[in-house]
């Protein structure tokens, strides 16, 4: 995953932890700003209980590492209100299909009531996942028109960085396995007996399999030796295509494995590889045009942080 994808997680997943924070706040007139962003203020108080949202349940940290987090929380608080800002000034806005088309899409990767749980487990409602979902959205929507549509890579460009880069186009041998694990044996002898009597090899994943990827079959997608447990290689390399191996136990569990596809040693051309070099070098050069553009936004703006009251904050904490 490239930086800038990166930057978009990281910048969602802090919206779900300072969303509140990031509302304008109420100040008593005895109370000074914690921080102070053109006409938004953040006191400290707000700003402390946003914080501890973001932290995980019973995370144990020392002094100097709550320090750091909070130093990076704060800075990262400051440039959502300052994107933000700039979303508002553009007039960049959502359709209420476009977020519940994004939200199904999200429901898609937690099937049956994950989803649920998975908001549970974050002490997140429906409607607040729903909110940041939308801030997330409405973000990306401003870096795609007012960012990233700067950025263009050049047939020169790839083929430079392809005659740089040769020996990173050298493809190791590969296979696309899928596999099913469970956690005793009579469970999986069970499984391989459905699948030696012709059921398919992901619907009997789909059922029996305790592992993430049983969600699409069990499949792990192409991979080379020594990106998997050795028990694996030692396995899937040596199988032939369509043969279903036998029952194999590992630290894991008991697996059971299927060789769709596999690919010989080679030298990716020019031709072949375009679309990943094409892929690298968006990826650099929209991170180096945000970081440019948020730096121009940081620099017409009105910022001060009242350091002071974190530090004696830190200081009651050691």
């Amino acid at each position: 995953m490239h930086i800038y994808h990166l930057r978009k997680l990281s910048l969602f997943l802090c919206l779900l932890g300072v969303l509140a924070g990031c509302s304008s706040e109420p100040v008593d007139e005895k109370v000074l700003p914690l921080i102070q962003i053109n006409d938004q203020e953040v006191t400290k108080a707000g700003f402390l209980a946003e914080f501890e949202k973001s932290l995980q349940k019973d995370q144990p940290l020392s002094g100097i590492e709550r320090e750091e987090l909070q130093r990076s929380f704060l800075v990262q608080l400051i440039d959502r209100k300052l994107i933000h800002g700039e979303a508002r000034r553009l007039k960049v806005s959502l359709t209420e299909a476009d977020v519940e088309t994004a939200l199904e899409g999200y429901r898609q990767d937690y099937p049956g009531h994950r989803f649920e749980a998975m908001l549970q487990e974050r002490g997140l409602t429906l409607q607040s996942w729903r909110v940041a979902l939308k801030e997330n959205l409405i973000m990306e929507k401003l870096l795609d028109q007012a960012v990233y549509s700067r950025v263009t890579v050049t047939e020169m460009e790839v083929a430079a960085y392809f005659e740089a880069n040769r020996s990173q186009f050298d493809r190791p041998a590969q296979v696309r396995a899928r596999q099913i694990v469970v956690a005793e044996e009579a469970t999986g002898q069970e499984a391989l007996g459905l699948l030696r009597q012709g059921q398919s090899f992901a619907d009997v994943a789909m059922e029996y399999s305790l592992s993430p990827d049983a969600e699409q079959g069990g499949d792990l997608g192409f991979f080379a030796r020594g990106e998997m447990p050795l028990e694996f290689d030692e396995i899937v390399f040596d199988l032939p295509v369509k043969r279903l191996s036998d029952l194999v136990q590992s630290e894991y569990g008991y697996h059971i494995f299927l060789v769709e596809e596999k690919r010989k040693a080679k030298r990716l051309s020019k031709k072949e590889a375009t679309e990943e070099i094409m892929s690298i070098l968006e990826g650099r050069k929209k991170e180096e045009v945000y970081l440019a553009w948020l730096q121009d936004l940081r620099a017409r703006a009105v910022i001060a942080v009242d350091w002071a009251q974190l530090e004696v904050n830190d200081k009651k904490d050691n």
